[in-house]
């Protein structure tokens, strides 16, 4: 069967970008077309297919099992044209740009040390990274915006449709200042560690699963007292300038532990924190360097776990 030679390129753009902004008014603004222009796009989109796309409701705009579905094919199919353009534009003679979404689980030190790796090599590669929760990540990956989304996400619900690689299994450490009040202490009696600020991540995401699960085990009462974020910076700078516990993704504290910048409490066990990967949309086949990135990523995920299997 033919595809429909009726479906245009601005069906396709305005389509993908209703459901980035979910909203019509948001995404005609942002493709500069006036909003009856873009509800008309969107209803002769609607009626070629001959399926509804989205629902409206006063949170917004959303995707009805059709538009789903539509969405799987739409991303690529754009994204694979604006490749197609850049290249004979010559764009990808610079040395090729790869667009990935990082949580703050890998932001520290996993893809720095990726990005250094693959700037030695490829010294014209252009490197784009964004940054933010995974659901707003893994959903810019599907429409084609991002070819690469990569930490803890297996738990997401958004992370349907797509595939996840795992690349090594993380642990968390509760970490704090040198000369902390609590590294003369004995630890022995875990109530103590309520008496503190405690630094957590965002309720509702995965690994505050893991970091609640810790101290539930651990017998330690959750104090009143609570910074709860999932920046690496921010989490790091509140550690060290006052007496908070920080449970943190081994991997934000690495460095810190290695030079003695940040101090492990020995509580004499350590929680996991879950499988650490990377996504991808398999409908559409990686750009090279994306490719690239992969290959880094696996690399230096192998030397963090030490070579082990995980």
């Amino acid at each position: 069967m033919l595809v429909d030679n009726r479906i245009k390129f601005r069906h396709l753009v305005s389509f993908l970008e209703v459901t980035r902004q979910r909203s019509f008014a948001k995404a005609a603004d942002a493709l500069a077309v006036s909003q009856p222009a873009m509800s008309k796009t969107l209803k002769e989109l609607e009626e070629i297919l001959e399926a509804r796309l989205f629902e409206r409701s006063k949170s917004g705009v959303s995707l009805t099992p059709a538009g789903i579905t539509f969405l799987r094919y739409a991303g690529p199919c754009v994204q694979a044209l604006r490749d197609g353009v850049n290249t004979l534009r010559g764009d990808s003679q610079a040395g090729g740009v790869v667009r990935v979404g990082v949580l703050s689980t890998v932001e520290s030190q996993v893809v720095p040390e990726v990005v250094l790796r693959l700037h030695r090599k490829h010294p014209a590669l252009v490197i784009s990274v964004l940054t933010g929760l995974s659901a707003y990540l893994l959903a810019q990956l599907r429409v084609g915006e991002l070819e690469l989304v990569v930490g803890r996400m297996t738990d997401s619900p958004e992370i349907r449709g797509l595939t996840f690689e795992h690349l090594y299994s993380e642990s968390m450490a509760l970490v704090v200042r040198p000369g902390h009040p609590l590294l003369g202490a004995d630890l022995s009696n875990p109530a103590l560690l309520g008496d503190y600020p405690l630094i957590l991540p965002l309720a509702g995401t995965t690994i505050r699963q893991y970091a609640e699960s810790f101290f539930v085990q651990c017998g330690i009462p959750l104090p009143a007292q609570r910074l709860e974020t999932l920046s690496p910076v921010l989490s790091r700078r509140y550690a060290l300038s006052s007496d908070a516990l920080w449970l943190a993704p081994l991997d934000a504290v690495r460095l810190d532990l290695q030079s003695g910048e940040l101090v492990e409490l020995a509580l004499g066990m350590r929680e996991a924190g879950g499988s650490i990967g990377f996504c991808w949309n398999s409908a559409l086949p990686l750009p090279l360097a994306a490719q690239w990135f992969c290959d880094e990523l696996r690399e230096v995920a192998r030397e963090l776990s030490g070579g082990a299997d995980t």
